[in-house]
């Protein structure tokens, strides 16, 4: 197109044109929205990798390669007071076992009255859902610290915090798996003339039981390790022999003891991995 083709478009043309391909000319607003996005972007990247404060690492490396060397060489082991440290070690995992058994009945509860299909009325099921973002929203150390100022120092305050940190997550995971089943068993339960007790029993439970099986053993894993995080709070368990043992400079036991959660925790997921074979199937992998 030549100098005489251009000066023949006139503006009527051009907006005859922008109507006809609006998408084709862009919008100003939009393109200022995403180049203003992009800035805020890379500057709260920068800002945030200031915050990291990288030159710290190279300041303590020192300290760090003591701290490693003293974890790695063990000595006067015969003195390690070994009862004590097998002892938290099963009582952590009771913690755990307790905190996860009781979240998980509370919870299965709790999800039919959450979900849109067992539960109609949204009142109540509105209500039952906030109170489970009450207990899901706050980390489980949090809820450590309230129960260890309420019940006080033990194992106690751990299985309490667990129980309602596990609670608030499994009830929503469940609520949802009750909304994602097949209605076909349900109705063919019903119409048989069942009780509300029955349809759930036979309508519900055998479709959702896959679900609620892999669900309660991942968060019995997890809650393992919650278990220990919450002892360094005071709630019990391997925790409170790890605080001691860091607080006393004995860091060789604290990497012993480390290092016997990690095969605890190892153990717990081999387990969890043979029952989801003999109830779920290959599925479960």
């Amino acid at each position: 197109m030549n100098t005489l083709a251009f000066a023949a478009i006139t503006e009527a043309d051009i907006s005859a044109v922008r109507k006809r391909h609006p998408k084709a000319f862009g919008n100003p607003l939009v393109t200022a929205l995403k180049l203003g996005s992009w800035a805020f972007i890379i500057v709260y990247l920068a800002w945030s990798l200031h915050l990291f404060e990288v030159g710290k690492l190279f300041n303590a490396s020192d300290r760090a390669w003591q701290l490693i060397s003293r974890m790695l060489v063990w000595r006067d082991m015969e003195t390690w007071q070994y009862a004590n440290i097998y002892r938290g070690i099963a009582q952590t995992i009771a913690m755990a076992f307790l905190g996860t058994l009781l979240g998980t009945i509370f919870a299965l509860m709790l999800a039919f009255f959450a979900a849109r299909n067992t539960m109609p009325g949204g009142v109540i099921r509105h209500a039952v859902r906030r109170l489970l973002d009450v207990f899901r929203g706050i980390d489980s150390v949090v809820w450590g610290l309230v129960f260890v100022r309420a019940v006080g120092l033990g194992p106690l305050a751990g299985v309490l915090a667990i129980w309602v940190s596990d609670m608030g997550n499994l009830a929503k995971l469940y609520s949802e798996a009750i909304e994602n089943i097949d209605r076909k068993q349900v109705e063919g339960v019903r119409a048989t003339g069942a009780d509300t007790s029955r349809i759930i029993r036979y309508g519900y439970l055998p479709q959702i039981l896959p679900v609620f099986i892999s669900l309660s053993l991942y968060s019995f894993e997890s809650s393992t390790r919650s278990a220990t995080i919450l002892g360094l709070v005071g709630a019990g368990g391997i925790g409170m022999i790890i605080i001691e043992r860091f607080r006393a400079g004995l860091f060789d036991q604290v990497a012993f003891v480390v290092l016997n959660v990690l095969v605890v925790i190892a153990v717990i997921d081999w387990g969890s991995g043979l029952i989801r074979k003999r109830f779920i199937g290959e599925r479960g992998h």
